[in-house]
Parts: C-alpha cells; sequence; structure tokens
C-alpha cells in the first residue's frame, strides 16, 4: 500500500487547451498573483529556451534578439532585475547572465511553452513499434520504456497497471521433467503468469491433462484470490491443488504490486554536470516503491509535470518529472515518465510521454478485449 504524502502546494490542472493532433493536453494553472506583462513573458521566455538549449546563463545582448522582445539590451537588463527579484530568474555569479528558477519554469510550461509535437518520423516510430511488439505484455512494457527514452534525452519509467482485479482467462499445467510442473495463467487484462510448480515425486502429462480441464472449469472468470479459493473443491488431487492454490495466492499478492519498468537511466549521466547528483538521482530511481509514489502522486494532484521542489523528493530538487497515465480499463493505476534536469525541453517531453501513453493504453486495452482490434 503506498502511504500518500503531504500535499504540496501547487497549482491543479484546471483546463483542456485545443492543440495539435498527438499533443499532450498542456498544463493549465492559475496565474501567479504578480502577473507578468507581454514584454516580461516574452525576456522570460526568450531566457528559459536558451538557457535549455545551451545550460549556460542567458545575457541580455542575446535576449534583446530574441523574437518578442525588440527593446534595447538596456530594457532588457531592467525587466531582466525585475524578473529576478520577482523569483523567475537568478543570477548565478554577478557577472553572469540568468538563469531559470523553478518558479520560472513553471510559468514558462503553464503559459508559455507552445505545443511540441514530435516529428513525423518519432510518430511513426512509436506507431510501428507498437503494431509490431508481440510477446507478454511485461516485455512490451519493458520495451516501450527503452522507446521512450530514445524519444528524448532523458530516463524514462513505465508503471504498469496493477491486475489485482483481472480474472482468469486460461490455466495451463506444462511438463518440464519428471517432478517439475509449469503452471501458467492468463489474465483478462492479457498478462500472464508462470510460476514453476516442484513436486515430491513424478507427475505424468495424462494425469495433468486431467486436472487441467478440471482447473479450467473451476477458476475461468474469477480473480487470482478467489480461483485460488476454487482449487480445493474443485476435484482436482489433492498434491496439485495444493500447489496451484498456493501459487495463485502468491500471484495474487504480486499482482497487487506495481511492475517499474525502467529505460535509459545512464542518459542522466549526460543531462547533469555534478557527479554526485548523478548518483543521487541514481540511487532514487532504484527504489521503485518511492519512483511508483513519486509518479502517482504527480498526477493524483492533477499535474503533468512537476519542477523542482514540487514533487517533495528533496534527493530530486535538480529534477522535473514529466507523466502521463496509462490505463486498462477503468484502472488507472499505470503510467509512465520522464525524469530529467529542470532544463528539460518540456513541449518535447510531454508530447513523447503524452504519445507514448496513448499508444500504450490501446494496446494493453486491446489485449485485454476492452479495445477493437
Amino acid at each position: 500500500m503506498i502511504r500518500p504524502r503531504k500535499e504540496l502546494a501547487v497549482g491543479r490542472l484546471k483546463c483542456q487547451v485545443h492543440m495539435a493532433p498527438n499533443s499532450p493536453p498542456q498544463q493549465a494553472h492559475e496565474r501567479p498573483t504578480e502577473g507578468l506583462d507581454g514584454r516580461r513573458a516574452a525576456i522570460l521566455e526568450a531566457v528559459v529556451s536558451e538557457y535549455i538549449g545551451t545550460a549556460t546563463p542567458v545575457g541580455s545582448a542575446h535576449v534583446a534578439r530574441a523574437p518578442g522582445v525588440n527593446v534595447s539590451s538596456a530594457t532588457v537588463r531592467s525587466d531582466m532585475a525585475a524578473l529576478e527579484r520577482d523569483g523567475y530568474l537568478v543570477q548565478p555569479h554577478t557577472s553572469a547572465g540568468r538563469i531559470p528558477t523553478d518558479k520560472g519554469y513553471r510559468f514558462f510550461v503553464d503559459h508559455l511553452a507552445p505545443p511540441g509535437p514530435l516529428g513525423a518520423v518519432e510518430r511513426q516510430r512509436v506507431r510501428r513499434f507498437f503494431d509490431r511488439v508481440h510477446g507478454e505484455m511485461e516485455d512490451m512494457l519493458e520495451r516501450a520504456s527503452t522507446l521512450l527514452s530514445e524519444l528524448t534525452p532523458y530516463a524514462a519509467v513505465v508503471v504498469s497497471p496493477s491486475h489485482g482485479s483481472a480474472t482468469v482467462r486460461s490455466v495451463q499445467l506444462v511438463s518440464l521433467a519428471q517432478r517439475l510442473v509449469l503452471l501458467v495463467v492468463v489474465l483478462s487484462d492479457g498478462s500472464v503468469e508462470k510460476r514453476s510448480l516442484e513436486f515430491p515425486d513424478e507427475v505424468g502429462e495424462d494425469e495433468l491433462a486431467g486436472e487441467v480441464a478440471i482447473l479450467q472449469r473451476a477458476t475461468i472468470g474469477s480473480d487470482l484470490a478467489t480461483a485460488a479459493s476454487h482449487v480445493a473443491s474443485s476435484g482436482v488431487g489433492p498434491r496439485v491443488a495444493e500447489c496451484v492454490a498456493r501459487t495463485m495466492r502468491e500471484m495474487a499478492a504480486a499482482g497487487e504490486s506495481d511492475q517499474v519498468y525502467m529505460g535509459g537511466p545512464s542518459r542522466l549521466a549526460e543531462s547533469f554536470d555534478a557527479v554526485e547528483t548523478v548518483r543521487s538521482v541514481l540511487s532514487i530511481l532504484e527504489q521503485q516503491l518511492v519512483v511508483v509514489t513519486l509518479l502517482r502522486d504527480v498526477l493524483d494532484r492533477g499535474l503533468s509535470v512537476a519542477i523542482g521542489t514540487e514533487h517533495g523528493f528533496e534527493p530530486l530538487a535538480s529534477c522535473a518529472v514529466v507523466v502521463a497515465p496509462v490505463a486498462v480499463g477503468d484502472n488507472e493505476t499505470g503510467a509512465v515518465g520522464l525524469l530529467g534536469p529542470t532544463r528539460m525541453n518540456y513541449p518535447q517531453a510531454l508530447s513523447a510521454a503524452h504519445l507514448v501513453s496513448v499508444e500504450l493504453t490501446d494496446r494493453m486495452n486491446r489485449r485485454s478485449g476492452r479495445g477493437d482490434d
């Protein structure tokens, strides 16, 4: 069970914005009480966009040449100083230009970042991947995390929807050796559970065939926990019944937990200058419960982006998280996410996460029989 943390004081998603096809919903939050006029907003946009691309402080001379600014460098310096006083920018060194603060990035994401649909090549790559991906769901989710990381320079995370409420679609017992049998359970959400059963003495194939027919009648249509209780009274032989029932209970318990698939964690080394920051971030990503809590907490607060300290994990204070939900039927417990520095390319990251989540949701629902084939 994931324990909710204290909710942070950040804006909630207020509305949907009409965007280009395959673009994610933009973050839409209440404007900061300070407000920004059009010129200062354009200056902030120029600073954020340049800093995302270069990772170096941005000076007034460069900003003065940016689209939508059209004022002198002196005026830009005055406005940048005002933006610094209001908390949108910071000057890391006296003689340096400015860089965005978390508040500056938030305003950029909420009000300035343009829709950023992926290019035609990237969109085609995603669709081709999901058209061709086969095999077990776990393999698809793992490969999807790799795909998402390759669409961006960031680490990708895929959290699979739990299948605690899924029902049994098929049960098979496959002989592997004289005393070793493989139990294969196909669930209604398209996932496949496999466990090896070891018996004290030999189990013949004829015996297994008879037991499978009984197991099918007793378990199909029930969730794993209920199916396990049905096995004992199904007429299956005692030694098979005991092993199968115990294993199904274990499957049910495992199905309530979340599976996390990580793609491209090595990309983080290219995103941060400090080795200690990379080490700290990678250490957090190894803790699955923390990762799941992080992504779901962002979604629960109506957000698709959490920047810096907004997500509440101090070791990730220099990171931003982009999240999109994944659902099987009404079970919206899965998610895809991207984790990178706060200077990430937000339009690109939002578009990549959105497209992969849409395609992954569609594919998982098709496998579970809830989508159109």
